[in-house]
């Protein structure tokens, strides 16, 4: 009896925490007070009005009615979208799907807090309003409503993970009722869907938004649209090929794909996940200092410089509407990551215009500053953000108040103090991932503080470095400071190492060294790439089997990192990327054989994006070509060349052929297939897997293209084929193949060039 009254009386004291959200960040948070804290510290109870934890992020292929869409592709690698205590699996993709990461946090979620005898989770369940009692020192009246039933629940504390998705941003020019759709970019689902309502027979897609969220939309309906156009089975969409896109953006923006180089001076440049090269702490002068908030012309500068470095170019190839020309370079940089929006852009599949849309009146939008009117609109897209403060409305007035809550200023709608993780004058009510684009190791920190800030006895817990950090914080003046600066950066929070640093010196936590043994030095400062991720800072108060997982995330780090930079990894799927759009090609002839003329071709090749098929796979695969489960089928290229083939003789004829080109991520390997004679859009068989060759030497890397091989026998005949793909940092500058070709009735050699 006198035990159990201790274990009551232990129970009794734990601080109870009302966390408000069961995404990335209320699940981290819920984890690190339970696990992370002195035992028996805090109990913890999750509200969430969806039935399911993730936030989000959709936990499953049939789970599509969530802001991200279960096929979307991440815009951060595995690598950097990950808690320090709970590694993904090894055979997930590097950038993993919508569904995927909502995986990851149900997985998460299993692991550290479902059983635990501190945990409750309460979904289909919203948070009416929070209350303080008798003052901002006490505890919070928390009123729940879950269907028609309403309750009261007290609190010790209240958390805010709810994230920053409120409610869609829908211009008051484009409020209802419209001739046309009108969907915000993350309702967007299927062209199906959007243009059932549509006006039949074609017109523009018009994409409202010039920022990360307007730039990927606007590829991914692109995808879609060539997709339909391009694949073997008939659109259900009529006259599918006369729509188009038309984006409105505010200015250039530096548009990322999802792998970059690390070396990207090199003709042969290997591949990585853009987040590896981005958070490459050797390239970063430390103690490091935050680079975002108000960026001065200089940095601006300097900042464009790297940008453009990175991606080999000032974008003008693509659109004079992108180029970041020398009076950009001055202002403040804005980036997107997309891996097929520039080269629908210089298609013309996507057109731009530099505006402002001010009015819709029928079919016909009207653009500021030039008056420009855009007429045949099909649809809308709108991707201009979201309103936060739907998920503040349950704070009293003045609690937001004391929070400077500003509904105008959508990036930065409260002014919190140590990096938005509380403020001084409500020490009880806490934030975790609330601002603009979260890192997930960034809500893992805030998470630590929070448990840290509110645990007892801080004489003991609370190193005094700790109380120093929050003496000279300044991040609420520095908030207000930069609401109306237009030289705000694009991120106002500030960058992800420096937050890391921030939060782990006022936790005392040790950055693990990094793990560069036997990685090669990057030319561009003769040191190895040293990839920052959350696992390089494990809490002290981790169990073994939370350092573990760690050490496993950081092992699958190096060992892409190493991969990457000492094999051809990647490369494929980076010329698969840069294959998108149309060539210029030419192509001699050389024959042996008089019943083969000689000749010289010249036209052009366009690479036509399309969702993969899986004809021809069966015949290669032993799962008779299906998908994995839960698995995206991808993409592939149907590969059109047209033009006149002139013999040495002095005749010419019009000459033209296809093939498919895929690219298979599981294995890495590009492929070329040829299509049906009957059926020129549908694959009939494999003509050769394409293997690249690592370069002898650094000094070749630099001066010469990745070099790649294949064979295939054909009947009687044999085709020997080199390849040879030139980058110019991120996309191909020009590429080569050479088949040579002996048989009992054919003995000739092919050379052919791509251009732009």
């Amino acid at each position: 009896m006198f035990l159990r009254g201790m274990v009551s009386s232990v129970k009794a004291m734990s601080k109870s925490v009302c966390i408000i959200g069961a995404g990335p960040s209320g699940l981290v948070a819920a984890k690190t007070l339970l696990h992370n804290a002195p035992k028996g510290e805090f109990k913890v109870t999750i509200f969430d009005l969806q039935e399911d934890v993730g936030g989000l992020w959709p936990t499953s292929l049939a789970d599509d009615q969530r802001q991200v869409h279960p096929l979307m592709v991440a815009n951060q690698s595995r690598h950097t979208m990950h808690f320090s205590d709970y590694a993904w699996e090894e055979s997930w993709p590097q950038i993993p799907l919508g569904w995927q990461v909502g995986q990851y946090l149900k997985r998460y979620q299993e692991r550290y807090l479902s059983g635990h005898e501190g945990f409750s989770l309460e979904l289909g369940t919203r948070v009416a309003s929070a209350v303080p009692q008798d003052g901002p020192e006490y505890g919070w009246n928390v009123v729940l409503r879950k269907g028609e039933a309403e309750e009261t629940k007290s609190f010790d504390y209240v958390l805010v993970a709810s994230g920053f998705f409120g409610k869609p941003i829908i211009p008051e020019c484009l409020s209802p009722p419209k001739e046309v759709p009108i969907v915000h970019s993350s309702a967007y689902r299927d062209l199906e869907s959007l243009l059932s309502s549509a006006k039949p027979g074609g017109g523009k897609i018009l994409v409202i938004g010039g920022q990360m969220s307007g730039v990927e939309i606007a590829g991914t309906i692109g995808t879609h649209l060539s997709s339909a156009m391009h694949s073997p089975e008939s659109s259900k969409i009529p006259g599918i090929d006369k729509y188009s896109i038309h984006h409105v953006i505010q200015r250039p923006i530096w548009v990322f794909p999802l792998y970059t180089s690390p070396e990207p001076s090199f003709s042969a440049a290997p591949f990585l996940p853009f987040d590896f090269p981005s958070y490459n702490l050797n390239r970063r002068p430390h103690p490091l200092a935050n680079s975002q908030g108000h960026i001065s012309q200089d940095v601006a500068k300097l900042v464009n410089g790297i940008f453009e470095t990175t991606l080999g170019n000032d974008q003008s190839p693509f659109s004079s509407q992108l180029h970041v020309n020398e009076e950009r370079r001055t202002e403040q940089p804005y980036l997107a990551a997309s891996d097929w929006y520039c080269e629908f852009v210089r298609s013309g599949l996507i057109t731009l215009t530099t505006g402002k849309v001010e009015s819709l009146q029928g079919t016909t939008a009207s653009i500021s500053p030039d008056n420009v009117e855009l007429g045949d609109i099909a649809a809308v897209i709108v991707a201009t953000g979201f309103d936060a403060s739907p998920c503040l409305d349950f704070l009293p007035k003045d609690i937001l108040s004391t929070l400077h809550h500003s509904p105008r200023h959508v990036d930065q709608p409260v002014a919190l103090a140590f990096h938005g993780t509380h403020h001084p004058q409500i020490p009880r009510l806490g934030f975790v991932g609330f601002y603009r684009s979260p890192y997930w190791g960034v809500m893992q920190m805030q998470a630590r503080f929070l448990a840290r800030f509110w645990s007892g006895s801080k004489d003991k817990l609370v190193p005094a470095k700790f109380d120093s950090k929050l003496k000279s914080d300044d991040s609420i003046e520095r908030t207000l400071g930069l609401r109306d600066d237009p030289r705000v950066s694009q991120f106002p929070m500030g960058d992800y190492p420096f937050l890391m640093q921030e939060f782990a010196e006022a936790l005392s936590l040790t950055r693990e060294p990094p793990a560069t043994a036997g990685l090669p030095e990057l030319s561009v400062n003769n040191q190895p790439l040293d990839m920052l991720t959350p696992s390089r800072y494990i809490d002290t108060a981790d169990d073994d089997k939370a350092r573990e997982e760690a050490v496993i995330s950081l092992k699958s780090a190096r060992d892409v990192t190493l991969s990457a930079l000492t094999t051809p990894r990647f490369v494929a799927r980076a010329v698969f990327r840069s294959l998108l759009g149309t060539w210029k090609l030419e192509r001699d002839l050389v024959s042996k054989l008089p019943s083969h003329p000689s000749g010289h071709f010249s036209g052009t090749a366009r690479f036509l994006l399309r969702e993969a098929t899986l004809d021809g796979l069966q015949c290669v695969s032993n799962d008779g070509g299906s998908t994995a489960p839960g698995r995206s089928r991808g993409l592939e290229y149907l590969y059109i060349e047209e033009g006149e083939f002139k013999t040495d003789l002095g005749f010419g004829f019009k000459a033209s052929r296809r093939y498919v080109w895929r690219y298979d991520e599981e294995r890495d390997v590009l492929s070329q297939w040829f299509v049906k004679p009957d059926d020129e859009k549908r694959v009939d068989y494999l003509f050769h897997e394409i293997k690249f060759l690592q370069p002898d030497d650094r000094e070749k890397a630099k001066s010469q293209g990745w070099q790649a091989q294949a064979g295939h026998l054909c009947i009687d005949d044999f085709y020997n084929v080199k390849y040879d793909f030139s980058f110019e940092a991120v996309n191909l500058k020009q590429w080569s193949i050479g088949y040579t070709v002996k048989g009992p009735k054919k003995d000739y050699s092919i050379s052919g060039t791509y251009t732009r």
